[in-house]
Formats: C-alpha cells, sequence, structure tokens
C-alpha cells in the first residue's frame, strides 16, 4: 500500500541546511497499523507530510497504492489526498460552527455526493466511532476525546486506503489516548486499509503492527510488536 524509497528532504541551503528527514526506507501492507515513533523534531511530521503529498521530497519517491506521489501534479495531488488519502491531525482541525454530522459531511460535500447519500454516510460514519449520539453537537460541546473521533470520521469519509494521523493522541490524557489507538487499530482491521501514526508516546506503541523508528530525520530501524 505505501512504499517508501530514499526519502530525504532539506530546508535551507548551505552551513545552515536542516536535514529533516535523510534517506527514510520503508513499505506498509494494507490491514497494517504502523506507528513512526521519534522524540519532538525527529522528523515525524515532515515523514509524513511527505507520504501525504502535502510536501515535496528534496530525493526519493513514494508510492501509495499504486500511485507515484513525488511525481503527480498538484492536481493529482488534490484527488489522491479527496480520495486515497485520510488525514487525521493533533488539533482536530474541526470547524467550530458546524456540528459533528455536518463536519464529517464535508468531504463528501466538496465531492458533490448527493445529499440523501451523504447523510446515510455520515450516519453511518458517526456510528462507527461510537458518536451516533452526538450528531448534532458542536465541537465545543463534546469532549477532546469526541472531537478526534469526529475528526477519524471525517478522515473516512471517502473511504481512504490510507490513513494518515500525526500525532492523534497529543491534547488527550492517557486513556483517552489509548481508547482513540484502539479505535484506529479496530478501523483498519475492519476496512483493510493502512494507517501510519506518528506518536512519541511509548505507552500506546503496543497497539501498533509495527514501529518505525526516527531520531534526527534517520530510521533507526523497524521493530515487529508482539
Amino acid at each position: 500500500m505505501v512504499i517508501v524509497e530514499g526519502l530525504s528532504r532539506d530546508f535551507g541551503a548551505g552551513k545552515r541546511v536542516v536535514h529533516a528527514v535523510r534517506d527514510v526506507s520503508f513499505a506498509a501492507e494494507p490491514g497494517e497499523l504502523v506507528a513512526v515513533r521519534g522524540r519532538s523534531g525527529a522528523g515525524k511530521t515532515t515523514l509524513l507530510n511527505l507520504i501525504g503529498g502535502l510536501d515535496r521530497p528534496t530525493a526519493g519517491r513514494v508510492v501509495v497504492a499504486g500511485h507515484d506521489i513525488t511525481a503527480a501534479s498538484e492536481s493529482q495531488l488534490l484527488e489522491l489526498r479527496r480520495g486515497t488519502i485520510g488525514f487525521v491531525f493533533q488539533s482536530f482541525g474541526l470547524i467550530p460552527i458546524l456540528s459533528a454530522a455536518e463536519n464529517v459531511g464535508v468531504p463528501l460535500r466538496l465531492a458533490k455526493v448527493p445529499a440523501a447519500q451523504r447523510d446515510e454516510r455520515v450516519t453511518m460514519l458517526l456510528e462507527l466511532v461510537g458518536l451516533g449520539a452526538h450528531a448534532g453537537q458542536r465541537p465545543y460541546e463534546l469532549s477532546g476525546g469526541q472531537q478526534q473521533r469526529v475528526a477519524i470520521a471525517r478522515a473516512l469519509a471517502n473511504d481512504p486506503k490510507l490513513l494518515i494521523a500525526d500525532e492523534p493522541t497529543g491534547q488527550l490524557d492517557s486513556e483517552t489516548g489509548r481508547s482513540i489507538m484502539n479505535l484506529l487499530r479496530a478501523l483498519v482491521r475492519s476496512r483493510g486499509m493502512t494507517a501510519l501514526v506518528a506518536t512519541h508516546d511509548a505507552s500506546l506503541i503496543d497497539v501498533a503492527d509495527r514501529v518505525v523508528q526516527l531520531r534526527d530525520g534517520a530510521l533507526l530501524a523497524p521493530a515487529a510488536l508482539a
């Protein structure tokens, strides 16, 4: 599902160059949750942005579901981000004036999905993440964990093959964070998609199938978890 080959990203030039990602290579299979682990500044976010087509590499290649992300045009990347790749961020990114259901429905509106079909899918997704009873509530009426569940439902709206989550538990307490990670694990298994989840929380690593660990932008070693 995901192939990363010799991926590097530099910022700046000359003596001021910063090697944010250094010659990283790995692959992730369908139905696999891969944790991208590392301290703050290790390069996790940059790596995920490169894989998701939000940034361009200095060198290397990324292939997602058979699409060469690094060779894609901006219009092709837009289509991939709308239909093949879903994103979940630490800050939730919900629109404050919209209800939970309306937030989940935003990608479907952009895709011009008919209203009846859209409403049916939004209802299904909110039920999937355990928030069917909260469809009409706005973000400020929800807990942090509930807001993140809405964000996950929104990321699933267009049935992506790859889910990219950047520190999705960073603003949550440990119990809620584990609940979110377990939800992602269950979604990966039930839907057969691939998930890349960046985290620096060692207590959540055991939920993943595999770990990709970064230090100073370089890959240390994948570690299969029991």
